[in-house]
This record gives C-alpha cells, structure tokens and sequence, in this order.
C-alpha cells in the first residue's frame, strides 16, 4: 500500500487523534492537537496528514505558531504515525510535506524537540547556532531550528515561546 498527504481536513479530527493515541504511550499529545485546534497558534493549512490508499489517516504533522524573540517562527510538532505504519518512511514523508506547505505559506524558520539524528536529515540543527533558545530544560542538539528555503532577511532570533497548550505537557 501507498501513502500520500495531504492538509487536514475538519473531518479527519476523530481520526488525527485516534492515530496519536495509537501512537503514543497516553493522551497527551492528542490532547495537545485537540488543544492547538482551539488556540490561535492553530494553522489549519499546516496540518498535514498522511493518508492510505483508502484515505484512511495514518499519520499527522502539525505546525503551530510561536513567538521567537520579538518575531514569529512555527514550532513542529507533534509527529505521528499509526504503529502499523512505523519504520516505512511515513514521518519523512509527513515532515517533508508540512515543511514544504510552510515554505509555500512564506514562513522563515521552524524550531522542534527530538532526536537530532531523526531531524537533521531534514536540515535541522541546534536552534543555538540560529540564536534560539527555548525554555526546555534539555541537552542543547535535542532543540532544533531549521531556516527554511526562501526566508526572506533575518530570521527570528531570541527565546522561544510556545503557545498555552503546550504548557500542560
């Protein structure tokens, strides 16, 4: 079977949420889009999930709105993919997809915690070399920033703040 993306739609919210559960030990990071969804940091047009042959959901990725010094930057994340799916390359394709739908939306710089292993094969580097800084107490490779293609001047320097709903994490 196939994947493809696409934007999320309204409808495939239910589905969004039963892919994170499935792919998460708990509810937070469900409860954490569910939340985003209410908040103003929500970006309809960069929520994107990955869809079978079906149109069954079976991934998501979501780019939110967070300020960065006095500027405005995208925070990444989360990123899920139903276990069944895992390990087949669906959450390149999901991150690519939602970077590229960033790029085409005009936004300069992305900010996301995890595995610097996994992130870097999509240019992402510690946020430090980009004068971020983010209010995670965590080793430094682990908070990243990408400067995305096409930024326009500099980008967003400073501390990072995220939206509200990422405070009940």
């Amino acid at each position: 079977m196939t994947v493809s993306t696409r934007v999320e739609l309204p409808e495939d919210a239910p589905a969004t949420r039963r892919v994170h559960m499935a792919a998460f030990p708990g509810p937070d990071e469900a409860d954490l889009v569910d939340a985003l969804r209410r908040d103003r940091a929500w970006l309809p047009e960069l929520s994107v999930v990955a869809v079978d042959e079906r149109d069954l959901v079976v991934g998501h990725a979501l780019l939110t709105r967070l300020e960065v010094g006095g500027g405005e930057a995208l925070a990444l994340a989360p990123v899920a993919v139903a276990p069944e799916w895992q390990r087949q390359g669906v959450g390149q394709q999901l991150v690519r997809a939602v970077l590229e739908a960033a790029v085409a939306a005009g936004e300069q710089l992305v900010v996301v915690l995890g595995d610097p292993s996994y992130y870097g094969q999509f240019g992402f580097t510690p946020a430090a070399e980009h004068a971020v800084t983010g209010p995670f107490e965590v080793p430094a490779e682990y908070f990243q920033a990408l400067r995305l293609p096409g930024a326009n001047g500099s980008t967003p320097s400073g501390h990072c703040r995220y939206p509200e709903p990422f405070g009940a994490l």
